[in-house]
């Protein structure tokens, strides 16, 4: 059930009526089958897959807690069985083209045939959260939770079930123990943010995707000038497309009294890349950080262990996001730009800055060379393949011309974006002041409408998927 669909606009609304109506001992009951049945409705028999991925870590943690001797064994039993998983679904079919052609060109025969099967929509997410919290009761920074229900709804809590945030278990766990009451500020906090989601995944995301996935899936026809604004454009997409889910996510958590993690904070007004990767899907960033990057040693070893606990991290998380070498590329690509980083930091010493306009200029200047960067690399995220991206990447600095252009998408996107970068700016500048949240009724009102109102004009209702579905 995909958030921008009508289903779940009737869906979501009678969860939370009945969520209300319900006394607490059986509303985690309740949450827990209306997850189940969220979930159901891409692919029934697949929410076995999430139920025994749940039982499977639920019982490896409490053996881990009776059995200390052992729980190292029940810790990799719970890793692989669920890794496991992950990687029959996601990657079989992918590692074993590569090695076919790989043997292949060597004059090598290679004939297993690949897996039948359609990859399960979130996958990745329920199972590092899953694992997540298993690794947190190895290390007793977290009981074993004893409550199979409840933990069962923590692994497919519905807002964020499928795309994130990657929630940690000591956040979300306890919430499911205490006793929501219906608070009406909570109601129109998070219905402003459910809405402002829905006008950045229909009035921007989808709307700019009509270009971008024109240019794109005509590669041979385009030149480097069309090359940059689509990927431009791209850069907005798959922030206002991600973003957007999670601000729906989060804002129809609030609604029914729990809070989850900030998923994103202005990414593209960072000034390095490793400010990016604290603002971008941070849910996703620290649990690499947490559980891939401080493991190998993090920053507390030699300079030469430290880099390359960096680039393995970055290039894990490339691999995360799917099953093709572009994936791949992509995150060594950003783990390169965070060693040059950290070894410029070391060997250059930049003078201190007491001019407040050059301070400034400074940081427009490092704003704009991070989006370069992040924008460049964004054309292997969106590429089909490596020579696809190859090529574009050619073309981007060598093909100029005349720019194709779709005046509809375009007009309808620009008027969007400008609202967008409006709002980001004044986030960014801490300016207190929105007409969603005014403190006068008739103005939230209207505002509430006007915006439900674009969403209407410039949308693209077409309940389109969310991007990051596909990891």
């Amino acid at each position: 059930m995909l958030f921008n669909s009508i289903p779940f606009l009737l869906f979501f609304p009678l969860v939370v009526l009945l969520y209300f109506l319900l006394p607490h001992r059986f509303r985690w009951l309740f949450l827990l089958v209306a997850s189940y049945y969220f979930y159901m409705n891409w692919m029934p028999i697949y929410a076995l897959l999430i139920f025994v991925s749940t039982a499977t870590t639920f019982g490896c943690s409490i053996l881990m807690e009776r059995n200390q001797e052992r729980k190292r064994l029940f810790l990799v039993l719970s890793l692989v069985f669920n890794l496991g998983i992950l990687f029959v679904f996601k990657y079989f079919n992918f590692i074993n083209e590569s090695l076919f052609q790989l043997l292949t060109q060597a004059g090598l025969r290679w004939q297993v045939p690949n897996l039948d099967l359609l990859l399960p929509v979130g996958i990745s997410f329920y199972t590092f959260q899953a694992v997540g919290y298993t690794i947190d009761v190895y290390r007793g920074r977290l009981a074993a939770e004893r409550h199979f229900g409840r933990y069962a709804l923590f692994v497919s809590f519905f807002p964020q079930l499928v795309a994130g945030p990657i929630e940690r278990a000591s956040n979300l766990l306890p919430q499911f123990y205490q006793k929501q009451q219906f608070q009406f500020q909570r109601f129109l906090d998070g219905s402003r943010q459910m809405l402002w989601g829905f006008f950045m995944k229909v009035c921007i995301a989808d709307r700019l995707a009509l270009y971008v996935d024109a240019v794109y899936g005509n590669v041979d026809k385009h030149g480097g000038s069309t090359f940059w604004l689509a990927t431009t454009l791209f850069a907005i997409q798959i922030y206002c497309d991600f973003a957007g889910y999670s601000n729906i996510a989060i804002g129809a958590a609030r609604i029914m009294g729990f809070d989850l993690m900030e998923n994103f904070n202005r990414p593209y007004f960072a000034r390095s890349v490793r400010e990016f990767w604290s603002r971008w899907h941070i849910s996703l960033s620290t649990w690499f950080r947490d559980y891939v990057y401080i493991p190998l040693g993090g920053n507390r070893v030699n300079l030469i262990r430290h880099l390359s606990n960096l680039f393995i991290t970055f290039l894990v998380s490339g691999i995360w996001h799917g099953a093709n070498w572009t994936f791949v590329l992509w995150g060594g690509l950003h783990g390169i730009f965070l060693i040059v980083e950290l070894l410029a930091k070391r060997l250059i010493k930049f003078p201190a800055i007491s001019q407040k306009w050059v301070q400034q200029l400074t940081n427009l200047l490092a704003i704009a060379f991070t989006f370069f960067l992040v924008n460049l690399s964004w054309v292997f995220f969106r590429a089909d393949d490596i020579q696809q991206a190859t090529t574009i990447v050619s073309k981007l600095f060598s093909q100029f011309g005349p720019i194709f252009l779709d005046k509809t998408a375009l007009l309808y996107g620009s008027v969007c974006i400008t609202l967008l970068f409006i709002k980001e700016v004044k986030d960014e500048l801490r300016i207190d002041f929105h007409l969603l949240s005014s403190p006068n009724l008739y103005v939230r009102g209207l505002s509430y409408a006007l915006m439900i109102y674009m969403i209407v004009l410039f949308g693209v209702v077409d309940s389109s998927q969310f991007i990051y579905f596909q990891f």
